[in-house]
């Protein structure tokens, strides 16, 4: 396991966890994660286990039934999971994401009636924002919200949501008027069985096959008002407070996959032979390990450093200068999982691109990772904007 430098040792509560979860990944998790990404049924197990082991409680302060730890254990722990299988982490960091709206919008009755049946795992939760004309947009959202008396009536539909299809919550965000904008947004909890409400098609995907990708349909979909995260127009702010937060967990995942497909591709090399030498003998692919690793460990450190800036900002809005990194750390951490991960492939050659080995699950794995959480292109305007602002 890659050591970070002295001035970032992590505290003995932070490795305690890292170790819990490096014992689970190994012992329960990897195991199995080819078998979750032939057949793309979602793990429940994962679940279960994490729930047994309390991992849930991380995405959710102490008051509301949560472990108490800072965003960089957090970080740690899908670190570790995205390891040996990346939709084990990301069942973790979608429950972080899917909360953190009701963390940073919700009132205090809404905080104690659905934060602690997701700090225990009781409850999956999921975010729901992306349209299929609203992505990297999202102030132009389309699923309308129309109050009538003390209920909002959905109208619309939702494309892309992990785990969509399994949880039993949903921060979801509508707009009462398309016209206003970021203005118009409103975020709501959407609870599972809300007459109304449906799951469309479940999308089949490149990589990440044991995590549902959902289209989700409202159909005169009727929300009481206390369900409203928020006031009507806060549903962008929250939205984006959210993700100033839940990036770093994305930029973990990536980087746990770049550092599995590392650690395989050298153990490989220091079995496999050719014209009669080890391949870790060859200078060439040599200076290939060199460069990945000197990749993953300078993305370990921006996100790393990323962590403990957001965690010590609180739950308020991010300044400019602490936002940028979240933005660095997820694009760099991203960037870094697939070129690692390719050249891992690369590295074991045609045995790279079989199933046999795992590296081939990786690559496909690390892919989204650019993509989803805002793509790289809008982390870079985020960090371009933050110098100017």
């Amino acid at each position: 396991m890659a050591q970070v430098m002295e001035g970032w040792r992590l505290t003995e509560e932070q490795e305690s966890f890292r170790k819990l979860a490096r014992e689970l990944a190994e012992e329960k998790i990897a195991p199995r994660a080819a078998e979750y990404d032939r057949t793309g049924e979602f793990p429940w197990d994962i679940v279960e286990l994490f729930r047994e082991q309390g991992l849930f409680s991380l995405v959710v302060p102490e008051a509301y039934g949560g472990a108490g730890t800072d965003l960089l254990t957090l970080v740690v722990v899908i670190e570790e999971l995205a390891r040996v299988d990346a939709t084990a982490a990301l069942i973790l960091a979608v429950q972080e994401l899917g909360a953190l709206p009701i963390v940073l919008g919700g009132s205090e009755e809404q905080k104690q009636r659905w934060l602690p049946p997701i700090a225990s795992g009781q409850k999956l939760v999921a975010f729901a924002l992306t349209e299929p004309e609203a992505g990297s947009d999202p102030a132009s959202l389309r699923t309308r919200a129309e109050r009538r008396g003390d209920r909002w009536v959905l109208e619309g539909t939702k494309r892309f949501i992990t785990n969509g299809s399994v949880a039993d919550v949903l921060t979801t965000f509508a707009t009462v008027d398309p016209a206003r904008g970021h203005k118009g947004i409103v975020a709501f909890v959407v609870e599972k069985g809300t007459p109304g409400f449906g799951v469309s098609r479940l999308e089949e995907k490149m990589g990440l096959h044991a995590s549902p990708t959902a289209e989700l349909v409202f159909d005169g979909c009727e929300v009481p008002d206390d369900h409203r995260l928020g006031e009507v127009g806060e549903g962008f702010k929250i939205a984006m407070m959210t993700f100033d937060r839940s990036r770093p967990g994305v930029a973990a995942q990536a980087l746990g996959i770049a550092q599995g497909a590392f650690d395989y591709a050298v153990a490989y090399m220091k079995e496999r032979r050719q014209f009669g030498r080890l391949l870790a003998e060859f200078q060439g692919l040599q200076f290939m390990v060199a460069e990945m690793a000197t990749q993953i460990e300078a993305a370990r450190q921006l996100l790393y450093y990323a962590s403990r800036l957001i965690h010590d900002h609180g739950y308020g809005r991010l300044p400019a200068e602490v936002n940028r990194y979240a933005a660095m750390a997820k694009m760099f951490c991203s960037d870094t999982a697939m070129r690692v991960t390719t050249d891992a492939v690369q590295l074991l050659g045609g045995y790279g691109y079989v199933k046999d080995h795992p590296v081939e699950r990786m690559m496909r794995d690390a892919k989204i990772t650019q993509i989803y959480e805002g793509t790289n292109e809008i982390q870079k305007v985020i960090i371009a904007r933050s110098y100017f602002s």
